[in-house]
């Protein structure tokens, strides 16, 4: 029997040990690691979810202690399972393992992955940030236009209750309410639910297959970061982000999707450089030849854009796409930018709690705020940020409007964004054919 220890950050972690590991007897997985997000170290993967073989649950410590963990557990494997993470800083892990004397494994997608008994179309990215949540909700509009009954399966967020978790159904935003989302999951389910899909979320993802598979004509998995989707999928698309050139090819497991992809979208063409874009179109054109390749603009706008001509903004950015996205700015600088904004106030010097501390960590951020929410404390740090910055408009560029979930005193404004098609034919066509190439399949899913 093999010692096990999974490198995670609560999502991909816990579904490679419910795939692989939850009920092998080869192996025993002695412990979880974590990173990226707050607050998951010192938990436990419930025993509810670990099954007959754990019934003490998995504890989670610190990615930090990796080498004491490998020693102090007698260790014989380190399986890497989370996502978004560079070349470079992947083998520097694995090698830490390696020096440790434990094998280090990156499990492919044969073992991963779930078959479903209806057609899916995953949407996968190359970085976190790229702008893949809007050409989800744009999947999932072609496909209703097509009178398909869709179903959203989001790559998992559960940084609550995890037995309590295990199988998430959002039909409406008192759902969220019900299920005390955070910020990051809101952002996530909400412009879903607002355009009438239902999504599905949790932490057994088998669990939520089977029950999706029931109401669904089309399964729509919404990837997270640049994670690799947890379903076989009829389809798959990815987006690239011309703002970030070779990022496509530096950061695991994004060059897996890359290099998998049916469809690429190359999005926010209206914004970046065209030598970007070329080197981005390059870089697909030698590594994934096979894929049809799509362009997009990335719209932000803003309900009353001359309020913020010749004002000092406070742009308050999706937390994600700025932390470990390692984007420098996101779509409330560009909105703040093109409506002639006087100055955008640097919220650094006061910054409170969890939020100083995300300033710290990640020191590329300067003249904008993360939407940092993962915990009620820290709405209220991001809250209270807000409220010390001196600033005559708050611009809220989140996926949601966040004045829904923390009190904002000043005058604020939302920023949307969404994305079009360039490209002719585009995406459209290419979901019309797949509907029409499923068919025999579609007509005895879930509607």
């Amino acid at each position: 029997m093999k010692r096990v220890l999974i490198l995670g950050a609560a999502g991909r972690d816990f579904h490679n040990f419910n795939v692989l590991f939850r009920n092998n007897a080869e192996y025993q997985v002695v412990a979880f690691t974590a990173t990226q997000i707050p607050d998951i170290a010192g938990r436990r993967y419930p025993p509810e979810l670990a099954g007959r073989l754990y019934p003490q649950g998995i504890p989670i410590f610190e990615e930090k202690d990796l080498e004491n963990l490998i020693l102090e557990h007698r260790i014989d494997v380190a399986v890497f399972s989370y996502s978004d993470v560079s070349h470079q800083n992947l083998m520097h892990l694995g090698s830490r393992a390696v020096a440790a004397d434990v094998d280090f494994w990156l499990l492919g997608t044969a073992h991963t992955q779930l078959k479903s008994s209806v057609p899916v179309i995953s949407v996968c990215a190359v970085r976190t940030g790229c702008g893949k949540s809007p050409v989800s909700r744009l999947v999932a509009e072609q496909l209703r236009r097509q009178g398909r009954k869709t179903v959203v399966i989001r790559h998992p967020m559960p940084y609550g209750d995890l037995a309590a978790q295990a199988v998430q159904r959002f039909a409406t935003l008192k759902d969220l309410d019900l299920q005390q989302c955070t910020i990051e999951e809101r952002e996530e389910y909400e412009p879903h639910i607002s355009q009438g899909t239902v999504v599905y979320a949790g932490v057994d993802y088998e669990k939520i297959l089977r029950q999706a598979e029931k109401e669904a004509d089309v399964i729509l998995w919404d990837g997270g970061n640049n994670d690799t989707s947890f379903y076989v999928s009829d389809l798959e698309i990815v987006v690239v982000d011309p703002h970030r050139p070779g990022h496509e090819l530096s950061y695991f497991p994004g060059e897996v999707n890359l290099r998998r992809a049916d469809a690429i979208v190359i999005n926010k063409v209206d914004t970046a450089e065209q030598r970007d874009i070329e080197t981005v179109r390059q870089n697909i054109k030698l590594h994934n030849p096979k894929a049809v390749v799509f362009e997009m603009a990335c719209r932000v706008s803003i309900p009353e854009p001359s309020l913020v001509k010749g004002q000092r903004v406070l742009v308050v950015e999706d937390g994600p796409t700025l932390t470990h996205g390692e984007m420098p700015y996101g779509a409330g600088v560009v909105a703040a930018r093109q409506c002639g904004a006087a100055e955008l106030v640097d919220p650094r010097p006061y910054a409170v709690g969890s939020i100083r501390g995300t300033f710290e960590r990640f020191n590329h951020l300067t003249n904008l705020l993360p939407a940092m929410g993962y915990s009620a404390i820290q709405r209220h740090e991001l809250e209270e940020t807000i409220r010390r910055t001196p600033c005559d408009l708050v611009l809220i560029a989140t996926p949601i409007d966040l004045a829904r979930v923390i009190k904002i005193d000043r005058p604020n404004l939302r920023v949307t964004y969404e994305v079009e098609e360039l490209t002719k034919p585009g995406l459209a066509e290419m979901l019309a054919t797949f509907v029409r190439e499923h068919e025999p399949a579609l007509a005895g899913g879930g509607r």
